[in-house]
């Protein structure tokens, strides 16, 4: 069950914020609802997140308790490698033994096949993030089970993030009172990130298919332009709005989720790109492994190094096969280009040329996110790069370059910059720092415009017509 589907909406939405604010136990209304949430989407693989989330709790209270620090670290490796282990068996044990089987000589592996639970590399992650935290002295251990499981299954992040640490929600977690007054923001969140999914990235997502769904021989420069493009668009507008869902449905819940995109498209550089773009999952490897590891204070070998390994595994988190693998590493060798003298020249070069640069860049990157194979990809980039391959578009994608699909690329692009900020500002709605993308949850009544709510209506109309005349409705990155 996806957040952008009518089930949910209609049905499961409603029936459990009743059911939680009925509720006097607000961790358990919340652990409960997650946890069919969950079974809905999953079913058996709720005893295998049961299972960890059981082994975490009594492992950190152990660090807690440990008497020294050589034990708790003893406690805490033991908890990473199991989570790991975990992690490592369902998402890479069958890439592992298919590329063995590449360069071993001998009988081949047998085949391992698993399938992948949902959420469980942003679930891992958060547990790993918190008997860190715990052994580190950051973060209060949890004491009440309930609690604990209720932040590792909190549906509202449990499939696709953003990766939200103890340290960021604890004090809410403990609160008594629900803020009933965030629910109104809440559902200005959501319904911004609904429209996001639904009108932009579900829209473009057929001509991204088209495009990559061909082979070399009929893939023209023109289509494989507008076909990266089209995915660019596809994969932000639907991991945005899903983290916009997200961080509204947490506002309904009484909840203050961290912002896990900033306009990364108007970045002027690889390294600002990062900062931008899925920001939790960049902040944990940089407080996780790129700092332990020493970050940029071991001189150019090592510093180097530390950006191999950090991008190296950005790529495997994404997904298990060599074309994320080198995704990662393209991004990594751009971000030491940078440092080590690139940078230098882009600061002086016009902001036009910096802007253009940092798209062409991501958008090669995202052909060896998208393409299903290194293969593939290269021959993707090989026709995309083909001068005498620029012809007129071919007959299937005129069809698909329909008014629909054309409003949702232009418009797709206008608001991948903060067009929406600029605008309501303009219509004197929320401060330039109010935290809501469209109305602040506290504003001077005379401050307010009426199209924004008019907007907001709207947008949840078409968006609700549009899924519900559509059979194409997926998260791409429903299963990381």
């Amino acid at each position: 069950m996806v957040f952008s589907s009518v089930a949910f909406i209609f049905y499961f939405l409603p029936v459990f914020l009743v059911g939680y604010y009925a509720s006097g136990w607000r961790a358990g209304a919340l652990l409960v609802g997650s946890a069919a949430f969950y079974v809905w989407g999953e079913g058996p693989y709720i005893a295998l997140l049961a299972g960890l989330i059981a082994l975490n709790y009594a492992g950190s209270l152990m660090i807690a308790g440990a008497r020294s620090d050589r034990l708790r670290l003893a406690w805490l490796i033991a908890l990473v490698v199991a989570d790991f282990a975990v992690l490592g068996w369902f998402k890479y044990a069958g890439f592992v033994a298919g590329s063995l089987n590449q360069v071993l000589p001998g009988d081949p592996l047998p085949a391992i096949e698993t399938t992948l639970p949902l959420g469980i590399s942003f679930f891992t992650f958060q547990l790993v993030s918190y008997v860190v935290d715990v052994r580190r002295g950051t973060v209060q251990v949890e004491r009440d089970p309930i609690r604990f499981a209720a932040y590792i299954l909190m549906f509202p992040h449990l499939i696709a993030g953003p990766i939200v640490r103890y340290a960021d929600i604890r004090d809410e977690m403990h609160a008594d009172r629900r803020k009933a007054g965030h629910i109104g923001l809440g559902v200005q969140y959501f319904i911004v990130g609904l429209a996001m999914k639904v009108l932009v990235a579900n829209t473009v997502a057929g001509l991204a298919d088209h495009a990559f769904g061909l082979n070399g021989e009929s893939l023209t420069a023109t289509t494989a332009w507008l076909g990266a493009w089209a995915y660019a668009l596809q994969i932000y507008f639907d991991f945005c709005g899903y983290s916009y869902m997200a961080i509204g449905l947490a506002f309904m819940l009484g909840f203050t989720f961290p912002k896990n995109f900033d306009y990364p498209y108007i970045a002027q550089s690889v390294t600002e790109f990062w900062r931008r773009w899925h920001i939790s999952l960049s902040s944990w490897f940089r407080d996780y492994v790129y700092i332990p590891l020493g970050g940029n204070r071991g001189g150019t070998v090592k510093t180097v190094r530390n950006l191999l390994i950090v991008f190296f595994l950005t790529g495997l988190w994404h997904g298990a096969a060599w074309q994320f693998i080198v995704w990662g590493l393209f991004h990594g060798a751009f971000l030491m280009l940078e440092r080590f003298g690139l940078g230098a020249l882009l600061a002086r070069a016009p902001r036009v040329v910096r802007h253009a640069y940092l798209l062409l860049v991501v958008t090669v990157g995202w052909v060896f996110f998208r393409a299903e194979n290194l293969r593939a990809a290269l021959g993707y980039l090989k026709a995309m790069f083909d001068p005498s391959g620029f012809a007129a578009p071919d007959l299937p994608l005129t069809l698909l370059l329909n008014a629909q699909t054309l409003t949702a690329l232009v418009a797709g692009t206008a608001f991948a910059a903060p067009l929406l900020p600029w605008l309501m500002t303009r219509l004197r709605a929320p401060r330039a720092d109010a935290p809501s993308p469209v109305l602040a949850s506290r504003l001077d009544t005379r401050a307010v415009h009426a199209l924004p709510v008019v907007l907001l209506a709207a947008g949840f109309v078409v968006s609700i017509a549009v899924l519900v005349g559509s059979s194409l409705n997926p998260f791409l990155y429903f299963r990381f």
